[in-house]
């Protein structure tokens, strides 16, 4: 799907768009309203375009005219963002589905100035991107491609164009990274491998000239991850502790840090999970797809950020040499850990890196891992469970949250549920037990974040659907590319 700018509007489309905001045609639209015997006045005047923001109405033109059919898009009478959103989505659905080659889509907030052209631009590119995503190079008969090829944004006026620009870039950019992200998790787990996500890393390194170190095994023993390594040793496919650096801003400025759980398939290892479902564990790598992802949108972006990405890969398998419930291993930081259970195996990856990234001396790190099934029953498969050891940096990350409508909620982190990990024979133990089991499991984490300030996504619930719609999100990478947005120097 190509994009393009336009001003004013292209002499030959299969579809032209125009917004309605409340019963309010843009003004330039008046015109072809008058050309086509008021058809598109009328219609909104009989109500056969619902006043709920989203709702769409399409309406065949005259055959002497350059264009087939006009969509009629509302957006509300006084649009918020959320309805800029659920419009740009729905135009989205309508128009994949349509089957128009063309399509001319008109830019116009002018009579309502709490939002703006570009705002409304990157919706509708994100959308468009989101909604045009398949996954199906694993089929030997795929479904008929997607008829859009061409999708001009007509800016009203001269002016409007740099806004409109601006927005279809970020919206691109945005787009892109979601669905790298996506296509991570999609993919089987006998492709997606710990090599395989060093390789994708390698890749982007390259295409958008950053550096990327991949640490191998011996490296990493020398490094004395044994928290790691024990959740490594059930595979026949050695971890790969990926390395990533954007440097974009002044050398003196601290980096952020972004970490993301790679488990590329979790079987639970010797506390095996149960079969059904089983298959989906190939999105605990979700974490990893994400920074991945993400990488990519700031790169396209060209983001004036100093950022780094770890990302701890390894598959949790049963094998004669998989680590054991009631095993003790001593992690990077020298803390001892009693495995009580082997299939919460994230933290134990995640924790070594969040102790190796202390050498970046970071103005902040993030954490982001499909962590614990006990996020889903806290907050379901809508939003993000939130944990920080710093309130402002806890604040950005709700805000940009709201910005994106990618959701996240803060969980309590309190003392007293440290007590829950203590053990009788090692510094502290993996689990600890079924209550609150999501924040004990961040208090894991936190134990290795005393010197730097951290927060923790829990995307249990939100990095997948299941069922008729099973596939990858692309969650929280539109949260996490506007939180960058907003630090940049």
């Amino acid at each position: 799907m190509e994009f393009t700018i336009v001003s004013p509007a292209p002499e030959h489309a299969d579809c032209v768009v125009l917004p309605v905001l409340g019963e309010k045609l843009p003004a330039f639209a008046k015109d072809l309203d008058i050309t086509c015997g008021h058809l598109f006045s009328t219609a909104i005047k009989d109500g056969e375009l619902a006043a709920k923001a989203g709702s769409t109405l399409t309406l065949g033109l005259p055959a002497s005219l350059d264009f087939k059919r006009v969509i009629l898009v509302q957006l509300g009478k006084e649009p918020n963002a959320k309805e800029l959103r659920t419009a740009a989505t729905n135009l989205a659905k309508v128009l994949i589905a349509s089957n128009s080659v063309s399509v001319c889509i008109a830019l116009s907030l002018a009579q309502y100035k709490k939002q703006d052209n570009e705002t409304l631009a990157q919706e509708l590119v994100q959308a468009l991107m989101l909604e045009s995503y398949r996954f199906e190079q694993f089929k030997s008969e795929p479904a008929p491609a997607i008829k859009l090829e061409l999708v001009s944004l007509l800016a009203p006026k001269k002016s409007d164009i740099a806004d409109v620009e601006a927005g279809l870039v970020y919206g691109l950019g945005v787009g892109h990274g979601m669905n790298l992200t996506r296509d991570l998790g999609n993919l089987p787990p006998n492709v997606c491998t710990p090599n395989y996500l060093a390789a994708t890393a390698q890749h982007l390194a390259h295409t958008y000239d950053f550096s990327c170190h991949i640490l191998e095994q011996e490296e990493l023993e020398t490094l004395k991850m044994g928290s790691f390594l024990s959740v490594a040793k059930g595979s026949i496919i050695p971890p790969k502790f990926i390395v990533m650096e954007y440097r974009n801003a002044d050398k003196k400025t601290a980096p952020t840090v972004l970490v993301g759980k790679g488990i590329t398939f979790d079987s639970g290892g010797i506390s095996l999970k149960p079969g059904e479902g089983m298959d989906e564990m190939k999105y605990d790598m979700c974490g990893a797809a994400t920074v991945l992802g993400v990488f990519r949108a700031i790169a396209e972006l060209d983001l004036k950020i100093n950022l780094v990405g770890v990302i701890p890969a390894c598959e949790n398998m049963p094998n004669g040499n998989a680590v054991k419930p009631g095993d003790i291993v001593t992690s990077m930081s020298g803390k001892t850990i009693e495995i009580l259970n082997t299939d919460a195996e994230g933290r134990l990856i995640l924790c070594d890196a969040l102790t190796y990234v202390e050498r970046f001396e970071p103005a902040a790190v993030i954490d982001i891992a499909t962590l614990t099934g006990a996020c889903i029953i806290a907050l379901g498969h809508t939003t993000s469970g939130l944990f920080a050891n710093d309130d402002d940096l806890a604040a950005d990350l709700l805000k940009a949250s709201r910005q994106t409508d990618d959701k996240a909620w803060q969980m309590p982190l309190f003392e007293e549920y440290q007590e829950q990990l203590k053990s009788n024979f090692a510094d502290m133990a993996n689990i600890g037990g079924r209550p609150a089991g999501s924040i004990t499991a961040a208090a894991f984490l936190s134990r290795f974040t005393k010197k730097y300030k951290w927060a923790h996504l829990d995307i249990a619930g939100t990095a997948w659907k299941s069922s008729a719609a099973k596939g990858a999100t692309g969650r929280p990478v539109p949260l996490l590319v506007e939180y960058l947005r907003g630090i940049q120097g």
